[in-house]
């Protein structure tokens, strides 16, 4: 099950199963679908329950977009694969007790296909593939199996980033939040992907070149330790997202430095969870 987002030409935006490059099933609304995220995709995928089945609706009817509330928190986990750590600035210092977090806005989202634009002060951008979970369930002071429990999914995200942006203060949220710096792949559920700490492999190639090729078992803070932490100071409600850090290879450390420029493409891949692909573009004036 691949679950996207379809706004519709009056705005509304629903929940739908991609079930080929150009149909989907519609599943809900999306506050219908994230008042019950687990209960909407286990009557979808009860291929025995008719009543489930939504109307397949063509692709190119919608507008592709992530299925993510406004309103959504989505919290960014920074430095969390051994070896990145190992490769950047911070490769001198003991991993904290507690991880580093930072922010996105659900504004930066985007999807596989979108363009993303160089801002204007950037001699190019970063990648830094990724996995996304969703949060499903309200949780507030939780423990650890409490917040696994509570995620729903996950997907393939491309963490693109503005490195002189990020280094201009200590907070990196500036650098994080590019027009369209967030691609998204489909939502996974997560009973289709199993335990990250498993290990799954995340790819990054930029022009077809691999340049990330890691895996999250080197992942050091897990995402339901994260969100149980995350949880002893704001309550999380269900369609937040955890990003879950990204593996070594991204450009700025190599010598020289690699940074994504206009007519770039950069793909990222994750096992069980599909590819993204974006070209680079110029910022339009």
């Amino acid at each position: 099950m691949k679950l996207i987002g379809l706004e519709s030409p009056d705005r509304t935006t629903f929940v739908a199963d991609r079930i080929s490059e150009t149909e989907a099933r519609v599943i809900a609304e999306l506050r219908e679908f994230w008042s019950d995220a687990a209960g909407h995709i286990a009557a979808a995928g009860d291929a025995a329950d008719h009543k489930a089945a939504g109307e397949i609706v063509s692709i190119a009817d919608y507008r592709v977009v992530p299925p993510v509330l406004p309103e959504a928190r989505v919290i960014c986990i920074g430095l969390n694969y051994r070896a990145h750590h190992a490769e950047g600035s911070f490769k001198d210092q003991a991993f904290p007790e507690h991880p580093t977090l930072f922010a996105r806005w659900t504004r930066s989202l985007s999807v596989d296909g979108a363009e993303i634009p160089v801002p204007a002060n950037e001699r190019g951008l970063d990648w830094e593939g990724e996995i996304v979970a969703y949060v499903g369930d309200t949780l507030a002071d939780a423990s650890d199996d409490e917040a696994q429990a509570a995620i729903v999914g996950y997907s393939t995200f491309n963490d693109v980033t503005s490195r002189i942006a990020q280094k201009l203060t200590s907070q990196w949220i500036l650098g994080k939040n590019g027009d369209n710096s967030g691609p998204l792949g489909p939502l996974v559920p997560a009973s289709e992907v199993g335990d990250l700490s498993d290990g799954l492999r995340v790819r990054t190639r930029v022009n077809g070149e691999t340049v990330q090729d890691g895996n999250t078992a080197d992942i050091v803070y897990s995402p339901a330790s994260t969100l149980a932490l995350i949880s002893r100071t704001f309550t999380l409600l269900p369609g937040d997202l955890l990003a879950t850090g990204t593996p070594e290879g991204v450009g700025y450390t190599r010598q020289p430095e690699w940074l994504l420029h206009p007519g770039d493409i950069v793909e990222v891949e994750v096992d069980r969870l599909g590819s993204l692909r974006n070209r680079i573009t110029a910022r339009a004036n």
